[in-house]
């Protein structure tokens, strides 16, 4: 097989014209909040997207970091996604809906003659056992989903820190349950001391409704020092109009 070709195909975001092929056949168009969050994430923003529930946000979320993966611009062997829920019971879902894009764009790949790497997605929690832990330290996820709680838990050990330090992209999913709470303040904290290790990561936080969004945009970007200033990070905000409709 060749490599995968760095051309990309015109449409909301520049994705590689295997998945936008691949997403016109499976989701047809981009719901409102994919098309207006996928040119401001492939540009590099911070994010705060609010829209309903159904309505696309967690894939609006993904697919830009999954084109990077299957494409060879991020490398897929460390840590590149960090996926972050204070609902443990959502890792399950994210993960199974994540595993089953992945292996329909890598088979679209290959069915367009192209190699595609398989980027690992593990979900780390207080349930994880600790033989899991150990191995993912050794062998990180190209995307890893977790709660605040096990972050900061990475965060304060050497091995969690080495392991986070290739980290590009932050998700940060139902924000506004914690949005308020200390449960937030910990949150937010731990995304500041991972710049500390990683660098300006993409903030990107998801909700179905939280409220007052110019507020929880600005937890969501925190401070930086600029020039020997400190300077709230600018975050796009989304929230498409729209009403919710029902099939009977």
């Amino acid at each position: 097989m060749r490599q995968v070709s760095r051309s990309r195909s015109a449409g909301p975001a520049p994705f590689h014209p295997v998945i936008a092929a691949w997403f016109s056949a499976r989701y047809g168009q981009p719901t409102p909040v994919q098309a207006e969050a996928w040119p401001r994430i492939a540009a590099g923003e911070h994010l705060l997207a609010c829209a309903p529930t159904g309505s696309g946000k967690t894939l609006a979320a993904f697919l830009w970091a999954l084109d990077r993966l299957l494409t060879g611009a991020w490398d897929g062997a460390t840590l590149q996604v960090l996926y972050v829920s204070p609902l443990k019971a959502l890792g399950t879902d994210v993960r199974r809906n994540l595993l089953a894009p992945l292996a329909e764009l890598r088979t679209a790949f290959a069915a367009a003659g192209l190699a595609a790497p398989d980027p690992a997605v593990l979900t780390r929690t207080g349930d994880t056992p600790a033989n899991e832990r150990r191995r993912m330290l050794r062998r990180p996820p190209a995307i890893l989903i977790t709660t605040p709680e096990s972050l900061n838990l990475l965060l304060t050990a050497e091995s969690g820190r080495a392991m986070l330090r290739g980290v590009r992209t932050v998700i940060l999913d139902e924000i506004h349950a914690v949005a308020g709470s200390k449960r937030g303040v910990h949150l937010m904290a731990a995304v500041e001391h991972l710049t500390h290790l990683a660098g300006e990561v993409q903030r990107l936080a998801l909700s179905a409704t939280v409220r007052p969004l110019d507020r929880v945009a600005e937890l969501v970007g925190g401070w930086r020092v600029t020039d020997g200033e400190e300077r709230r990070r600018p975050v796009a905000v989304v929230q498409p109009p729209g009403a919710k409709t029902y099939a009977l």
